[in-house]
C-alpha cells in the first residue's frame, strides 16, 4: 500500500457525511461518531482506491482480511461503552482501523493479528499516524493471558463459539463483543461478565465477518 499522510478538506467532509450515514442507521453514541469522524479511514488504502475510503463498505486490505465497514466498526464499538482509561483487548488488528477508533476513546489498547504481513504492515503505519497501541503478533483466539485481566474486548472476526479463554481473561464487570455464527454469517454477541463464573449473553443482530482462525475457533 502506498501511505501518503495527506488529509484535505476533501476527505474531512467525506468523514462527516458518513458520520451523518451512520446515524441514519441507528448509531446514537456521539463519541463513537466523533472517533469516527476523526480517523482519517482513507490512510488504510492505496491511494487508487481513496474514493472507496468512505464508502460504509468493507474492503480488501490483502491477505484474505478486510477493513471492516465503518457502521460494523461504529456498532461494535458502541456496544463496548468504551471509558477512558478502558484496558481493552482486540482479537485481529487487521489494518488497525478498529484500533485507531479504540484509541480516540481513550482505551489502552492489546491487539493481536495472526498474519505476519498484516502485523508487519500495521506496526509501521499506525506509529507514523501518531496511534500507539501495543502490538501482538499470534493466536487471538486464544487472547493474551500474560497480560490479562480486561475491561473489554472486542473479536473483529467470526467464530463458531464464545472462546472460554477470552471469557476468562474478562475483569468482572467487563464486557466482551463477538460475532458467533458459521463461516458465512454471524451474530454479533455481548456478554457481561457478572461473576467469577457468571456471565449475561445477548444475542443481537446478524453480521458477516472473516473467520476467526486459531486453536480456540475456526
Amino acid at each position: 500500500m502506498a501511505y501518503k499522510y495527506i488529509d484535505n478538506y476533501r476527505e474531512q467532509g467525506a468523514r462527516k457525511k458518513l458520520v451523518e450515514l451512520l446515524k441514519v442507521k441507528g448509531i446514537e453514541d456521539e463519541e463513537v461518531l466523533k472517533a469516527i469522524g476523526k480517523v482519517p479511514r482513507h490512510f488504510f488504502f492505496d491511494e487508487t482506491f481513496w474514493n472507496q475510503a468512505y464508502r460504509d463498505i468493507a474492503f480488501p486490505i490483502g491477505e484474505g482480511q478486510t477493513i471492516s465497514q465503518p457502521y460494523t466498526v461504529a456498532y461494535q464499538t458502541q456496544l463496548l461503552h468504551i471509558k477512558k482509561g478502558d484496558k481493552v483487548l482486540e482479537i485481529g488488528t487487521g489494518c488497525g482501523y478498529q484500533t485507531c477508533i479504540l484509541l480516540e476513546l481513550g482505551a489502552k489498547v492489546y491487539t493481536i493479528e495472526r498474519q505476519e504481513k498484516l502485523y508487519e504492515r500495521t506496526i509501521q503505519v499506525l506509529p507514523r499516524m501518531g496511534y500507539k497501541p501495543e502490538f501482538f503478533l499470534g493466536d487471538g483466539s486464544k487472547g493474551i493471558a500474560n497480560q490479562a485481566p480486561y475491561d473489554k474486548i472486542i473479536v473483529t472476526a467470526g467464530a463458531p463459539t464464545v472462546p472460554d479463554v477470552l471469557l476468562s481473561q474478562l475483569n468482572i464487570g467487563g464486557i466482551l463483543v463477538i460475532p458467533v455464527g458459521d463461516e458465512s454469517t454471524q451474530k454479533m454477541v455481548t456478554v457481561l461478565k457478572v461473576g467469577e463464573n457468571d456471565y449475561e449473553k445477548i444475542v443481537l443482530d446478524t453480521f458477516r465477518f472473516v473467520p476467526l482462525v486459531g486453536e480456540k475457533a475456526w
